[in-house]
């Protein structure tokens, strides 16, 4: 009976060992999934949130872009890359526009040169008014925002809801959200910005930005082009000197945008008068000059804005501003003609 015993115990050895060994070598092939945000998976930061307060050369880059299809050696000219879009859902989950492939191939490429990239958000009006309008789903989506925005190592989030608006209600709802997005972003030293109408027109549009909703962004982004008519000295130019003027002094004079916040959007496309977009390395290519704002072809004439104007609108969001910004990167020119080099240049 002895001689069993210690048969069964040396078995029972071996096989404990051979157990130990086989979870030892496994262990490396063990993926954990983070399912929430938190001091589980990331450490929040314990010194107090700073804002740049620093120029910004700001570029949108459309989930639809491969790295392939841009110029990455405009990346030395810029401060920030907006990765464009991910959506929510009604449940207050999110969506991602494109390939989760393409989206890391991004943050890869920025982060190797050590510049900022952040995640918009853009999405149905509807879907955002019945999120922001309750506060369980509200928390939710914030909570989803900001776990996306930790695992996937981007630097902030920029809100392009198009639009909330002043006779929905969504603006006051809407201004609660970013204040509360923004106060959770910047627990963990992360940014919030967003993209606005150039605001030209009086209305419910430009009155759904509140002052709550901007207060809680560290930068915003001025959409100052698609206005063709805007500017009576040259109402066929979707993107006029004339209309950035305007768009910088109604921001900042009558809605309160802190100067330092203003962010001046620029095109990297033109449009004819009636309002057919091309790229700008498209209308270089189809002979167009860098140094003019306006190019006839096949008579047609589009309007764009080259090289010498992107200089004077940068100078113009140097003394009004704090930055600028372009749509998108895909459609700029590749080389030395890059607009966004020639924006960067012009902020020195």
């Amino acid at each position: 009976m002895q001689g069993l015993n210690k048969m069964n115990m040396k078995k029972f050895l071996i096989l404990g060992i051979a157990l130990l060994v086989t979870l030892v070598s496994c262990k490396k092939d063990v993926i954990w999934v983070p399912d929430g945000y938190g001091a589980d998976q990331f450490v929040k930061p314990t010194t107090p949130y700073q804002p740049d307060l620093s120029f910004k050369t700001v570029v949108y880059l459309p989930s639809y872009r491969t790295i392939a299809a841009i110029d990455t050696t405009a990346l030395e000219s810029l401060t920030h890359v907006i990765y464009a879009f991910m959506q929510p859902k009604s449940d207050g989950s999110l969506v991602l526009q494109g390939t989760k492939e393409n989206m890391q191939a991004a943050v890869r490429l920025v982060k190797r040169h050590n510049k900022k990239i952040v995640i918009a958000m853009n999405g149905v009006d509807s879907v955002f008014t019945t999120i922001v309008s309750n506060p369980q789903l509200r928390s939710k989506f914030i909570a989803n925002i900001v776990s996306f925005t930790l695992q996937n190592q981007f630097d902030g989030v920029d809100m392009d809801w198009e639009y909330p608006r002043s006779n929905k209600a969504n603006d006051v709802t809407f201004g609660i959200f970013m204040q509360e997005l923004g106060a959770e972003l910047h627990s963990w030293h992360r940014t919030l910005s967003m993209a606005v109408t150039a605001g030209i027109f009086a209305g419910t549009v430009k009155e759904g930005i509140s002052k709550e909703a901007i207060d809680a962004c560290d930068f915003v982004n001025l959409m100052a082009y698609d206005g063709i008519g805007t500017d009576s000295a040259n109402p066929n130019h979707h993107a006029s000197y004339g209309m950035a003027e305007r768009v910088l002094n109604i921001w900042i004079t009558e809605k309160g945008l802190p100067a330092n916040k203003a962010v001046l959007g620029l095109p990297a496309y033109g449009k004819t008068a009636a309002n057919a977009a091309t790229p700008y390395r498209d209308l270089l290519a189809m002979g167009a000059s860098a140094n003019a704002d306006e190019f006839t072809k096949d008579g047609k004439t589009y309007y764009y804005n080259g090289e010498n104007t992107i200089r004077l609108k940068t100078q113009l969001a140097r003394q009004k501003g704090n930055g600028i910004m372009f749509w998108e990167w895909g459609q700029d020119a590749v080389g030395a003609q890059s607009l966004i080099k020639v924006g960067f240049a012009a902020a020195k």
